[in-house]
C-alpha cells in the first residue's frame, strides 16, 4: 500500500563514491608502477584467492572492470581473473575449496563463475569471481577484449603482499582513457568478435558518465545490425543495466542515434515518422522517447525540457512510492527500469491501428490492447521473465485507463476498485505512465490547469487505495459455499461473477455486512431471472 503526498522532491539521483576496496595509484616518475594497498575485505579475498592459485602453480591476473572501477573509486563485488590454466577447472576447484558455488558461464570460451559468501574462511559478503582462460599471453588476451578501459591487468600475486610495487599492464592506454572519461574500442574487430559490445559501449558510458570515442561511435553505427544476432538473454542483461542508470531515458535516445534501438526493438520501426493528431507535439516514435524522458522526470531522476520542478509540486510522491519503484522485480530489473521500458513501448501499436474518420479525426482504436501483446512478444524474444512481461504488458494495456475512469470528475470508489483489480501490482506504475504520456503528448504546449487536473486524479486514486485499505482484496463477507447453500446454485462461473459483484460493492462502500451481501446476491439473481 502506497502513501502519497504531493510536493517537490528533496534531491534526485543518489550519487557518490564508495570507499576504495583496492587502492591503485600511479607512482611518481614511473610509467607502469603502482602501489597496491591491501586493507579491507576485498584485499583479504584477493590475497586468499591468490594464495590458493599460487599453491597450485597457476599464473593469474586481475583484469577488466575490477581495475577500472577501483581506479575510479567505485565499489564492486564483481572480480575478473584470467588464468593460464583452464578457467573452468580453476573455478570449480576454488568453489569446492572455499564452500562457494560454481556457475558455468561459457563452456566454449572456458569462463566460469565462483559465487562466494559466508564461510570457507573468506570474507562474508557475496562476491562473484569470474575466471577466464588466457588466450595466449596476457598481452594477447588484452588485445581481444572490448574497450581499452577494460583491457588492463595486474598480476594477482601482488595481492598477497600488504604493500608493494605492482605492474599495471596497460598496452592500449586504458588508464589515459579513464582520465579522459572515454569509452574506446581496443580494435576495429571488437564488435564483430562479440556484437553485444555494441550495446555494452552505451551501457558503460551511461554507468560511468563517460563519452564514447568518435571513431568507436562510427564503428557502432556501421555494425549496429549485428546486435540482432546476440542471444536475447544477453541483450536483456545489458538493456536492464542501461535502464537502471539514473536518468536512463536519455541513453535510449543515444542508442537510437547509434542505430541500435530499432534493431533491439524492431517493433518500433513503423512508429518512426508515424503521424499523430494535432494535439501531439511529436510523431509516434518521438513521443515514445519523450515519454521515457518524462518518466525520468517524474521519478525525480531527470529534467523535463518543457517545464521545471514546479510541475512536480502536484505529483504525488512519498518514501513508499519511491520504494515501490526501487523494488527488485526480477534479477536485474526494478520497478523504475520496467516503467521506462513500458514508456518506450506504450504506443507501439499506433501505426497499425491508425484510422481517419469521415470528419477527418485520427483514431487509434485498440492500440493499447494490441500494443500490450506486441510489447509482451518483444520481451519474450529478449528472454524477460514472466513477471517482468506481465508488469509491462499490464502498463501498456491500461495506460489510458486513469483518465478514462475519471471523465465525470474524480473516479468513484467502484472505479478505483476495478482499476486496481485489473492492474494489480502495476497500478501505481500505470498511473505514473499516464502522467508521463501526458507530458510527452503536449510538450511545450502544456496546459497547467489540465496538468493539475490529471495529477489530482492520480493523487485521489492513490489516496483511495490508502484509505480503503487493500481494496483489491477486501475482507470476505460471503464465499461460494454460502451462495450455493442459500440460493441452490451449482459450482460454476455464475458463482464467481456473483462473488466479484459483492467484492466490488464492498470496496465501493455499498455493502458492509454479510446480510447486505446476501441481499445484493438475491437482487442480482432476481434481475437475471426477470431478464
Amino acid at each position: 500500500m502506497l502513501k502519497a503526498t504531493a510536493g517537490t522532491p528533496k534531491g534526485s539521483c543518489l550519487t557518490g563514491k564508495d570507499d576504495r576496496m583496492l587502492q591503485l595509484r600511479s607512482t611518481e616518475g614511473a610509467i607502469e608502477g603502482f602501489f597496491i594497498s591491501l586493507k579491507d575485505e576485498a584485499a583479504s579475498l584477493l590475497a586468499a584467492v591468490s594464495h590458493f592459485l599460487t599453491g597450485r602453480g597457476v599464473r593469474a591476473y586481475l583484469v577488466g572492470g575490477f581495475i577500472r572501477d577501483h581506479m575510479l573509486g567505485r565499489s564492486t563485488h564483481d572480480i575478473d581473473i584470467a588464468v593460464a590454466a583452464g578457467g573452468l577447472v580453476t573455478a570449480r576447484d576454488l568453489a569446492a575449496a572455499h564452500g562457494g558455488t560454481f556457475v558455468l558461464l561459457d563452456r566454449e570460451n572456458g569462463i566460469g563463475r565462483v559465487v562466494l559468501g559466508t564461510g570457507g574462511g573468506l570474507p562474508g559478503a557475496r562476491w562473484d569471481i569470474d575466471f577466464s582462460t588466457l588466450r595466449g599471453s596476457i598481452d594477447d588476451d588484452l588485445a581481444q577484449r572490448d574497450f581499452t578501459i577494460d583491457a588492463m591487468a595486474v598480476p594477482l600475486h601482488m595481492c598477497e603482499e600488504r604493500t608493494g610495487a605492482s605492474l599495471l599492464i596497460d598496452p592500449f592506454d586504458g588508464r589515459q582513457d579513464i582520465k579522459q572519461r572515454r569509452v574506446r574500442e581496443v580494435s576495429g574487430a571488437a564488435f564483430e568478435a562479440d556484437p553485444l559490445r555494441l550495446l555494452r559501449a552505451v551501457r558503460l558510458a551511461a554507468e560511468l558518465g563517460f563519452v564514447i570515442d568518435a571513431v568507436t561511435e562510427e564503428h557502432i553505427r556501421h555494425h549496429a545490425l549485428l546486435i540482432s544476432s546476440v542471444a536475447g538473454e544477453r541483450v536483456r542483461e545489458e538493456l536492464l543495466r542501461l535502464l537502471a542508470v539514473c536518468g536512463g531515458g536519455r541513453f535510449l535516445a543515444h542508442m537510437d542515434r547509434l542505430g541500435l534501438l530499432t534493431v533491439v526493438f524492431r517493433e518500433l520501426i513503423p512508429s518512426r515518422g508515424a503521424e499523430q493528431p494535432k494535439e501531439h507535439h511529436w510523431d509516434v516514435f518521438g513521443h515514445s522517447l519523450q515519454t521515457v524522458l518524462a518518466t525520468d522526470f517524474l521519478l525525480r531522476e531527470g529534467e523535463w525540457e518543457y517545464g521545471g520542478k514546479d510541475l512536480l509540486e502536484s505529483v504525488p510522491w512519498s518514501p513508499e512510492i519511491a520504494a515501490h519503484f526501487a523494488r527488485e522485480v526480477s534479477h536485474g530489473s526494478t520497478g523504475k527500469s520496467l516503467l521506462r521500458l513500458a514508456a518506450l513501448l506504450h504506443d507501439v501499436a499506433k501505426p497499425q491501428t491508425r484510422t481517419i474518420e469521415q470528419d477527418g479525426r485520427m483514431r487509434f482504436l485498440g492500440h493499447a490492447d494490441q500494443g500490450a501483446a506486441i510489447a509482451a512478444a518483444a520481451m519474450r524474444r529478449l528472454r524477460f521473465t514472466s513477471r517482468e512481461i506481465s508488469l509491462v504488458e499490464t502498463m501498456v494495456r491500461h495506460h489510458l485507463r486513469p483518465m478514462q475512469m475519471s471523465q465525470q470528475g474524480l473516479p468513484s470508489r467502484r472505479a478505483v476498485y476495478r482499476y486496481f483489480r485489473d492492474t494489480g501490482e502495476a497500478g501505481t506504475d500505470t498511473l505514473f505512465l499516464s502522467l508521463a504520456d501526458h507530458l510527452a503528448t503536449v510538450g511545450p504546449s502544456l496546459n497547467e490547469a489540465g496538468w493539475r487536473e490529471h495529477t489530482a486524479i492520480v493523487e485521489h486514486v492513490l489516496a483511495q487505495q490508502e484509505e480503503q485499505g487493500a481494496q483489491t482484496r477486501p475482507a470476505r463477507l460471503v464465499d461460494g459455499h454460502d451462495l450455493m447453500d442459500r440460493f441452490g446454485l451449482t459450482p460454476g462461473p455464475e458463482v464467481g461473477r456473483l462473488l466479484e459483484a459483492v467484492r466490488e460493492a464492498q470496496a465501493a462502500g455499498e455493502v458492509v455486512t454479510r446480510e447486505q451481501a446476501l441481499e445484493l446476491v438475491r437482487t442480482l439473481l432476481s434481475g437475471e431471472e426477470t431478464e
